[in-house]
């Protein structure tokens, strides 16, 4: 079975253990026997808006064991980028989890118009078209411009999507005519530090996203499982010629 073919096991959150605040079922009882075979999991999301402790107690509430040293989120990967360049500074849109992670690394948040070293644009349901006007003015003033994350949705309870990251970084873009430096899924950071927290080995990617989940794993030429009960369907796999490992209907298929 499927399980028993790796080490290491990195979940995508939203559309694949749970839509919003209700369980996706069988989710849970995946995670478990994974562990009971004496696998590892670790848990890896683009939304940058929760803390780590925030995201376990997510996961709990859904049925989902989960600690939050097994949590990877592109908050965290965004800080440690922003501490490995030398950041000392940054006006920031984004939420808790941002700024959290950005404080812990060292980073002075300011709020103000003055020059910072970087700004940095995460998820953030508060963003006000004030927010955008400091955000493209410190960018050019030469700030860094850094993204947590590339999604331009975020997928709300009642199936609808929302602006995500990505539209709001895109708005900065569209202003200033810079691209941002974007740190999550599908790019590397996020990915190779989710596996690091799991401990290492050969890891099968799981999530429910074409863009982000199966692109991230095809890049760094890892296996990958596209499950269809979030975002991508077979269809937009045909349509888009992406290669997913394993194409299937739930986390169930593992022990298949």
């Amino acid at each position: 079975m499927i399980a028993e073919d790796f080490d290491a096991f990195l979940f995508d959150l939203d559309g694949v253990l749970f839509r919003g605040d209700e369980p996706i079922d069988g989710a849970g009882a995946a995670v478990d026997r994974l562990r009971t075979l004496g696998r590892r999991v670790a848990f890896v999301t683009n939304n940058s808006a929760r803390t780590p402790a925030e995201v376990a107690a997510h996961l709990a509430g859904v049925g989902v064991a989960a600690a939050a040293d097994e949590v990877e989120t592109s908050a965290l990967t965004t800080a440690a980028y922003a501490a490995s360049h030398g950041f000392r500074s940054a006006f920031v849109i984004g939420a808790r989890g941002l700024r959290e992670a950005l404080t812990d690394a060292g980073v002075r948040l300011d709020e103000g118009d003055g020059r910072v070293d970087a700004v940095v644009v995460g998820w953030d349901r508060e963003v006000d078209y004030e927010d955008l006007r400091r955000a493209s003015i410190a960018v050019q003033r030469g700030a860094a411009f850094v993204a947590s994350n590339p999604d331009t949705s975020y997928p709300a309870p009642d199936g609808t999507r929302w602006p995500g990251a990505g539209a709001i970084a895109a708005a900065v873009e569209a202003t200033t005519g810079v691209a941002p430096v974007v740190i999550g899924k599908p790019n590397e950071p996020i990915l190779r530090a989710a596996l690091a927290r799991a401990g290492g080995g050969r890891p099968l990617l799981i999530g429910d996203r074409i863009d982000t989940d199966i692109e991230g794993a095809r890049r760094l030429g890892w296996s990958s499982m596209l499950v269809l009960t979030g975002i991508s369907s077979r269809e937009d796999v045909r349509a888009s010629g992406a290669t997913p490992t394993y194409v299937v209907a739930d986390l169930g298929a593992l022990f298949a």
